[in-house]
């Protein structure tokens, strides 16, 4: 029983349940091992350029005539710890990644490769064990975790003990473990030190303040993060250690530290160089690069999960501590399955649906949301349900691809949610081939053309962890062809993550944001109410104004063929590098950062929008900069855009999603397959009743 209002009974029980779910399973919690389920633990360790480039070699060794679409299936098939192995070995020479020890098993013995790690004299001060409580394994303290991945470089089998278990490594083969520095390894009967290479340094004491609760970052000369007592090691996608909080205390060595403090895109950051001595304070705040809500625009994190696997287990009192470190104004935290049926976050959705969560405030809201989920048709977010659904997902452990992803939609929206399509695409999208890909399971918005044509869909995620490029060429499609989506942004980042390479997941939320015009006060219905309306902008980091004849997103002006309207973009960011406004018919204008004005010549019906980009910065968390407005649209005498070109794109892609379902979705009957065929059928009718006479 307890009386945290952060933390009620059934959630408390959950969250137990995942506890025992990683001690037993380690980072899968269990779930069924799906490719993507096998690669969380490697991810932490190398990007996903060298992963993929690691297995795609090896894939062609053993296939060297494989087609696109077996190559890319015969990749998911790999051994991923052989992978991981394959992909240290092409980076640089040197140690492995901070938490990863190597153990070589070589024809004449074996050795163990580590990072240095530096680890703080003792103080006097013990646990309850009697020991001192702040020093690691091996020197008189609590193990540090440790995931050690077991090389065998012999002809023969080999078998490593480790916690009293035995693992078995075939010859040339690897297997990841997850351990502590506490565990007893044996090789050959030998002991294996997995504290490897230590050094002891002076312990000091850092205490960190801005005045309000921020983002922190503090490190060592060799890159070692340091944080207070309980929080997790997280890295974000620049690999930087982080924690949140205000008037904070951490042990620290005495010698050359970095303080970074941050607070989300709306601020800079600020870097103070301490040497610091006894208990020294750190007083930084980031300066302000923009108010957003002064006017009227708040930023939400469309997708956000609290639990989704990983290696911590979050409690909603990290949720808050990220949101306010971050200042974001609209956090959805998405219940949502991975690979089996169990729904994580599902007991949290149901005690909380409807309501705000117990730490929101004026201009900080907080809300349980849903992810629905099917690998071959497309992901769906959704905020502001005022009840849990009766579905979360389909396509899962031998489920049927059904319901059609337009059923999930009709009861989302049922409920009071807005509803958007998630991660759109993972790579540059040319074509309608591009869309379907090979056809495997790929968590895209494959049906999308279905829902956007129906009304049955609100937003589209132009971005996210994934292809920005790709996902906003989509979506220009989509709005060319007359279906109105709103742009938005959703991290994905996953709060049970303290490190991925591979993605972007481990980074705090809010890294992207879903900006939205707000009407009155912040409140979950008016964001949402804004979103629906097409108020919106989705970007890493910049503040994007757009007006058209003075008109901003979501808006609709009325003209006349030869009418000219007046295109204003305006930036705030430095990381921006170029602006763009674009059209139904392409690019209308670009030019370098700050403000960008264009004069449109109306004729056809058509849409405006802006964009900003750049390349990588330190102020994105993301590949590039990159934020994209929702449209404004221009009506000629009361028609509305609908290009040709667009139109017949999107018919071509409803020709090849039914392609699609009846060679690749799972399905029992033929009713569920006259389902998915009704569906695609109306969305052909409405798109060539758009088409232009």
């Amino acid at each position: 029983m307890t009386d945290d209002p952060m933390l009620p009974d059934v959630v408390a029980r959950a969250l137990g349940e995942y506890r025992e779910a990683l001690a037993e399973h380690g980072m899968s919690w269990g779930e069924p091992p799906i490719a993507y389920v096998r690669s969380m633990s490697p991810s932490r360790f190398v990007d996903e350029e060298t992963f993929f480039r690691a297995a795609s070699e090896r894939v062609r060794a053993e296939h060297p005539d494989a087609t696109a679409a077996e190559h890319e299936e015969r990749v998911r098939e790999l051994d991923f710890d052989i992978v991981l192995r394959d992909a240290l070995a092409e980076g640089p020479a040197g140690d492995p990644p901070e938490g990863l020890a190597v153990l070589r098993l070589t024809p004449g013995g074996h050795r163990l490769d580590v990072r240095p790690r530096t680890v703080l004299e003792p103080d006097g001060r013990t646990s309850a064990s009697g020991q001192d409580a702040r020093t690691p394994a091996g020197h008189g303290g609590p193990p540090v975790p440790v995931a050690l991945l077991i090389d065998n470089g012999r002809e023969t089998e080999a078998e490593v003990r480790a916690g009293g278990r035995a693992y078995r490594v075939a010859p040339g083969g690897a297997r990841l473990v997850e351990l502590d520095s506490a565990t007893e390894v044996t090789a050959g009967g030998e002991r294996v030190g997995l504290c490897g290479r230590i050094r002891l340094a002076p312990r000091a004491r850092l205490r960190v303040r801005a005045g309000f609760p921020c983002r922190w970052s503090v490190w060592s000369a060799d890159g070692q993060g340091w944080y207070p007592d309980g929080a997790p090691p997280r890295r974000d996608y620049h690999g930087l250690p982080y924690f949140h909080g205000d008037d904070l205390v951490l042990d620290v060595p005495a010698e050359p530290l970095t303080v970074r403090v941050a607070r989300g895109m709306e601020y800079g950051f600020a870097e103070t160089a301490v040497t610091p001595r006894g208990e020294t304070l750190v007083e930084s705040a980031p300066a302000r690069l923009y108010d957003a809500a002064a006017k009227g625009w708040y930023g939400g994190d469309l997708h956000v999960h609290l639990n989704f696997a990983g290696d911590v287990v979050a409690a909603p009192a990290t949720a808050a501590a990220m949101q306010y470190g971050e200042d974001l104004h609209v956090l959805n935290l998405l219940a949502a399955n991975v690979s089996g049926p169990r729904v994580f976050d599902r007991e949290a959705l149901e005690h909380w649906a409807g309501e705000d969560l117990p730490w929101s405030d004026a201009t900080h809201v907080a809300r349980m949301g849903v992810e629905y989920r099917n690998d071959l048709l497309g992901h769906l977010h959704a905020f502001g349900l005022t009840a849990p659904p009766g579905r979360y997902h389909s396509g899962f452990a031998g489920t049927p691809d059904w319901p059609p992803t337009s059923a999930a939609c009709e009861e989302l929206r049922g409920l009071g949610a807005i509803v958007g399509y998630a991660h759109a695409f993972h790579s540059p999208v040319e074509t309608p081939e591009d869309v379907i890909g090979t056809g495997r399971p790929a968590c895209t918005a494959r049906t999308a053309v279905v829902d956007a044509a129906l009304g049955l869909v609100d937003t589209m995620e132009v971005l996210h962890f994934s292809s920005a490029e790709g996902s906003s060429a989509v979506y220009r499609r989509l709005l060319g062809a007359g279906n109105r989506l709103a742009a938005v942004a959703g991290t994905d980042s996953m709060l049970s993550f303290t490190r991925q390479r591979m993605e972007m997941v481990a980074s705090p939320p809010g890294w992207e944001r879903t900006y939205a015009r707000v009407e009155g006060p912040l409140t979950a219905a008016s964001y949402a109410e804004a979103v629906r309306r097409g108020r919106t902008f989705a970007t890493t980091g910049p503040f994007v104004e757009l007006t058209v004849d003075g008109h901003g997103p979501g808006d609709t002006i009325d003209r006349a063929p030869g009418d000219r309207v007046r295109v204003m973009v305006r930036v705030i960011g430095p990381e921006v590098e170029r602006l763009s406004i674009r059209t139904a018919d392409g690019v209308l204008a670009e030019g370098p950062p700050g403000e960008l004005t264009a004069e449109l010549a109306v004729g056809a019906p058509t849409y405006v929008v802006a964009l900003a980009e750049g390349g990588p910065h330190p102020r994105s968390l993301f590949t590039g900069v990159f934020a994209h407005t929702s449209p404004v649209y221009v009506d000629v005498r009361g028609r509305r855009v609908a290009r040709a070109e667009d139109i017949h794109w999107c018919l071509e892609w409803l020709e090849l999603l039914e392609r699609l379902i009846r060679d690749r979705a799972r399905l029992d009957t033929k009713e569920q397959l006259d389902d998915h065929l009704r569906l695609i059928d109306e969305a052909r009718r409405v798109h060539r009743t758009r088409l232009p006479t």
